[in-house]
């Protein structure tokens, strides 16, 4: 019988009936002819056999559920002759007092054993070293200088410089409990530092919070658990819970248009009005007349800087690995959040709404580990007996598995700008900029049974993530500025938001003294001679397996994961608050954005340790350190003054000619244009689009 799956079954009745189609076209003529005049008497006819096409499973396709990896080494047979006439070569055998294990005996030939002959190792492909090294930087600068509403004042102050902020930065930096680690050229270079952050972090025993930075360490040789600013918690905090990207807030503000929007549209004779595409700032009264809308609106802040990275490092594990040398394991969070946001408002928009949120500060922090041990099987208790051949995978030399990465957000927004009310809709957007950095990893390769190295294993996760922010903003009023209308000022609502998530594969207590076998082994694999004893084939991580995947690493093992995060935003505006020099508008309705930045550092790495057991010949170093960091600042050196003397003292200083009052409206700050009114379009957009 013959068994076809069900897509070659098709295919086989599609040809076949086919092909009786086209005889019966060719032969439906002569047939009849040739059967009439033929003898029957020599025609020897026989039972037609068919063939009963049977497909017993069906086809499904790719189904990535079933878990198999197929035997590449058996254990070699007890035979007493050879199994045929074919030269073979011989699977390793191990030559030991040892009771050998009860001889196994498979259905068909085993390729590769010869009686008697020669040992010969079985090789196989090692995996290569892998090495990211990704610099991702983003500077913007928008620091605007406008002057709207027909004040016919000139407002210069000092600017703020951006060295003011690369000070505060430093100063900032000084203060983490790792230096700025340089990029390594060399393997030498990558394990000096390793080494030098390990002992930098292991000074922070003895570190004190000091002025007004708060600052909370954790440090253990396994850390577990979820942190927010310097406390333990159950569930981590969710970005959008606290801010949503522009798309997001579009579609709330839609989801809230459709659910509100219904009762406040007019109804004329059960239809809805038709959009006459009239602009939101016109109101059309019953007699016709047209008014637009006396409104000023800033938008100074609202500035976002983000950097995101995921690493995911699953390039190659053992089951067991034996390290001849030392075993150094670092796992590390480094986060700091700075902020300075100290306004000075004027008190003359008292009567205004503030609409000032609090500044919130997130240090976020998750280490997580994951042991394949807890739910491995009793290993003595295994009844498959233990491997009795094996493969090596030889490396000359380090292997190194590391992803370098920095990402870093600069922005300078200090805007310098003067308001006034001109009798219609002024709307100025002088920050809303946005700065991103992505990127992601994906490593996947290779698992053996056994990995023997060398020589030293080095092992580090870091990620450090730093948000600095200043936000000291000046809102100050001209002599004479007076306002009666509604309005709404916003200095704050900062947003800084670090987030780091670091989870391991492998157990924190996985780790033995090098057994005298591994290191014999360890010692006949640098000879060249690639043998391992009974020692190690009975280990019981390697029971019920039928050969071994060894990779021997003659050099370190180098396996760095290292994440540096910085955002730095200078947003310190200066706003001036005057009245149109020709037609003052007090009833305008007024809103002033100073604030609103939102700086986000996200990471995670996923780092595969080891699949089971890890014995050290060397010192054995575990250390885990978690470092958050708030520093905020409340004394600006612009709070010792008062914002409207600020602005007056700036206008007098800079335009002298202010003071000689030759306008019809004297007050000390305002100038009055010397040209002729006409030469002025009294509709307030020429300032605008002037």
């Amino acid at each position: 019988m013959t068994a076809m799956d069900q897509i070659t079954d098709e295919i086989a009745h599609f040809i076949g009936l086919f092909h009786m189609r086209i005889e019966e076209a060719r032969l439906r003529d002569a047939y009849p002819d040739f059967s009439y005049h033929a003898q029957k008497s020599n025609l020897h006819s026989q039972p037609v056999a068919l063939s009963d096409f049977d497909a017993p499973y069906e086809f499904i396709g790719f189904d990535p559920q079933i878990s198999y990896r197929a035997p590449i080494y058996l254990r070699p047979v007890d035979h007493t002759k050879p199994l045929s006439w074919h030269d073979r070569s011989s699977i390793p055998t191990v030559e030991d007092e040892a009771p050998a294990p009860p001889p196994y005996h498979p259905e068909k030939d085993l390729p590769g054993h010869h009686t008697g002959g020669p040992a010969e190792m079985l090789t196989i492909e090692p995996p290569g070293s892998v090495a990211n090294y990704i610099v991702q930087a983003a500077s913007l600068s928008d620091d605007d200088d406008f002057n709207v509403g027909g004040s016919n004042i000139e407002f210069n102050p000092q600017p703020v410089s951006d060295q003011d902020l690369l000070d505060a930065a430093d100063e900032v930096f000084s203060q983490a409990p790792i230096d700025g680690l340089d990029m390594p050229a060399t393997n030498a270079e990558l394990i000096d530092i390793i080494n030098n952050v390990a002992s930098q972090l292991k000074a922070l025993a003895d570190i004190t919070s000091e002025g007004p930075t708060d600052i909370s360490v954790q440090q253990s040789e396994a850390i577990e658990g979820i942190y927010v600013n310097g406390e333990i918690v159950e569930e981590t905090p969710k970005l959008e819970d606290y801010h949503s990207f522009g798309e997001e807030a579009a579609e709330d503000e839609n989801a809230g248009d459709a659910t509100d929007g219904g009762e406040q549209e007019q109804i004329v004779d059960g239809d809805a009005e038709e959009d006459d595409g009239q602009p939101s700032n016109v109101v059309i009264s019953e007699d016709g007349s047209v008014t637009v809308k006396n409104s000023v609106e800033l938008v100074a802040g609202n500035n976002t800087a983000v950097n995101e990275a995921v690493i995911q490092n699953l390039w190659t594990a053992g089951t067991v690995t034996a390290v001849v040398g030392d075993h150094v394991e670092v796992n590390a969070i480094v986060q700091t959040n700075a902020l300075w946001d100290t306004d000075s408002v004027t008190s003359a928009v008292d009567t205004w709404a503030s609409e000032d949120a609090a500044n919130e500060v997130f240090n976020i922090a998750t280490f997580k580990r994951d042991d394949p041990l807890e739910d491995a099987p009793d290993t003595e208790a295994a009844a498959g007996g233990f491997p009795a051949a094996w493969a090596v995978a030889e490396i000359q030399g380090d292997l190194l598995i590391t992803n370098w990465l920095e990402q870093y957000v600069f922005m300078s927004d200090n805007d310098v700008g003067v308001l006034s009310a001109s009798g219609a809709t002024t709307q100025v957007i002088a920050g809303d900029n946005t700065s991103a950095n992505q990127t992601s990893i994906f490593e996947l390769g290779f698992s053996y049974d056994l990995i023997l190295v060398g020589g030293s294993l080095y092992d580090a996760n870091i990620i450090h993530q730093t948000n600095v922010l200043i936000d000291n903003d000046v809102v100050g009023a001209v002599s004479g500025f007076e306002t009666n209308g509604e309005g709404n000022v916003a200095s704050s609502g900062n947003l800084l938001w670090n987030q780091a998530y670091i989870q391991n594969v492998g157990g924190a207590e996985r780790f033995e003294t090098l057994p005298s076998a591994y290191l014999d082994a360890a010692n006949d694999f640098a000879a060249g001679n690639y043998h391992l004893s009974s020692g190690v084939l009975t280990d019981p991580m390697f029971a019920d397996l039928p050969g071994l995947r060894v990779l021997y690493v003659s050099g370190d093992l180098l396996n760095i994961q290292y994440v540096s995060q910085t955002n730095i935003i200078g947003d310190s505006d200066q706003i001036a608050l005057a009245m149109n020099a020709i037609d003052p508008r007090a009833d305008a309705t007024w809103s002033v954005s100073t604030g609103g930045n939102v700086l986000i550092n996200k990471a995670a790495i996923l780092d595969l340790d080891s699949f089971g057991q890890t014995y050290v010949g060397g010192e054995q170093y575990s250390q885990e350190t978690l470092f958050q960091a708030e520093m905020i600042s409340h004394q600006p050196e612009l709070l010792a003054r008062d914002p409207d003397a600020l602005v007056n003292e700036a206008v007098v200083f800079l335009d002298e000619t202010m003071l000689e009052g030759n306008g019809n409206y004297e007050a000390p700050g305002i100038s009055m244009p010397t040209d002729h009114d006409g030469h002025y379009q009294n509709d307030g957009l020429q300032h605008v689009l002037g």
